[in-house]
């Protein structure tokens, strides 16, 4: 069997830096722990995916029909062109999931042929349900930032895949900690760290604990008359970030002009959308994020606000599925941190957006860590720049659409 080339993986559409791949070695480490097992590749979900190093690596092995979920649009994207660049067919099938329409992507050789990698089957893309996991018996890890995270994942493991369901979870050493061991404790009675192997380290979880009736999120928490509901992937969880308090502050101090149509890109929680939409109950707002816990915890935090019928929450990469000029106020509080990397890219992704989205005279307002002076920047993306708000760690700027 031929080597898998990760070489030829890309991140596009994420930020491509010379500091930022496509695969790393626990990628590597999964792949050879997966290919030692005697399990069928339908009896193999992969969470965290990033950009389809794990997934295709094992197609490409034969282990065809893997079900797959990935937290991050950009992640999605980049798993489909990657597979279609090595000529992989790939169903992006999430039944149910409006934002996500069933796509095929045809093979690069004619048939008959073989590429040489093995690919003929497709593989699934899920969301972190129980359609993801019944029947499991192998579920292969890339461990997540948050502990929250970990403990959702590991519950929903616990709680819909086989019995005797192993799970394979692998992070950097560098930003691995026992509290991990400890938090899959909770969900399955052995739990085995194996040797650092290449700076990187596999955790083996197997004999799933009985499980609680109710999840242990997404969970609730109350500010001030705002409900804030998130799944454990979400960015700050239900507690209100210091930077959207900030931004809130500013926006009731100096509010912005009539804004019938308003978007809160990269909404988390939703928090921004939906203080707004309570405070401008004339207002039409989009809110829209490239994390699948976060849409699905803004989806839940709308809810709980009683404003469905004026909030839309949809899961795309910076916007890119919504029409050009078409928001009168956009309301942003970037990301500095790409993964376990500090990198401004996916910020300026996000003004880039803005810049798009907003009509001439439209206005931004940004909230960001003020050692990241982002306002020069944003005078030359979007359009004239001022700062509207200053505390010792956070800026508030507003800019204007530039005509």
């Amino acid at each position: 069997m031929p080597e898998f080339p990760y070489s030829r993986l890309r991140r596009w559409p994420d930020v491509e830096a010379d500091n930022l791949q496509a695969h790393d070695a626990t990628d590597l480490l999964l792949v050879e722990r997966a290919l030692a097992l005697d399990v069928a590749g339908s009896e193999t979900v992969v969470i965290g995916e990033e950009y389809g190093a794990i997934t295709l690596a094992l197609v490409a092995a034969g282990r065809h029909g893997i079900r797959v979920h990935q937290d991050l649009a950009t992640g999605r994207r980049a798993l489909l062109r990657n597979a279609e660049e090595l000529g992989l067919a790939v169903a992006d099938g999430r039944d149910g999931d409006e934002d996500a329409p069933v796509r095929r992507v045809a093979p690069q050789h004619a048939e008959g042929e073989s590429d040489g990698l093995g690919f003929d089957e497709p593989f699934r893309l899920r969301e972190l349900d129980a359609e993801l996991l019944t029947g499991a018996k192998l579920v292969l890890l890339q461990l997540p930032k948050a502990l929250a995270e970990l403990e959702e994942i590991a519950d929903a493991v616990a709680r819909w895949a086989a019995p005797d369901v192993v799970l394979v979870a692998g992070g950097r050493v560098k930003h691995m900690t026992l509290t991990q061991n400890e938090v899959l404790g909770r969900s399955f009675a052995r739990v085995q760290p194996q040797r650092a192997e290449r700076k990187s380290r596999l955790i083996v979880a197997s004999e799933a604990l009985p499980v609680p009736v109710d999840p242990p999120y997404p969970v609730t928490a109350q500010h001030d008359g705002l409900t804030l509901v998130a799944h454990g992937g979400a960015f700050a969880g239900a507690r209100l970030d210091i930077g959207t308090r900030v931004l809130l502050d500013a926006l009731r101090a100096q509010p912005p002009a009539a804004a019938p149509r308003v978007l809160d890109l990269g909404c988390g929680t939703g928090a921004l959308a939906v203080s707004y939409a309570l405070a401008h109950p004339d207002a039409r707002v989009t809110a829209t994020d490239r994390s699948a816990a976060a849409v699905a915890s803004a989806r839940a935090t709308v809810a709980a606000n009683g404003v469905a019928d004026r909030v839309t929450v949809t899961h795309d990469d910076a916007a890119s599925e919504l029409p050009d000029a078409s928001f009168d106020v956009i309301l942003l509080n970037p990301p500095f941190h790409l993964g376990a990397s500090i990198h401004t890219g996916a910020a300026t992704r996000l003004f880039e957006a803005a810049a798009r989205l907003l009509r001439p005279g439209g206005e931004l307002f940004t909230v960001y860590n003020s050692s990241l002076a982002y306002r020069p920047e944003l005078t030359r993306l979007v359009g004239a720049t001022v700062q509207v708000e200053r505390t010792p760690k956070f800026t508030v700027t507003r800019s204007i659409r530039s005509s």
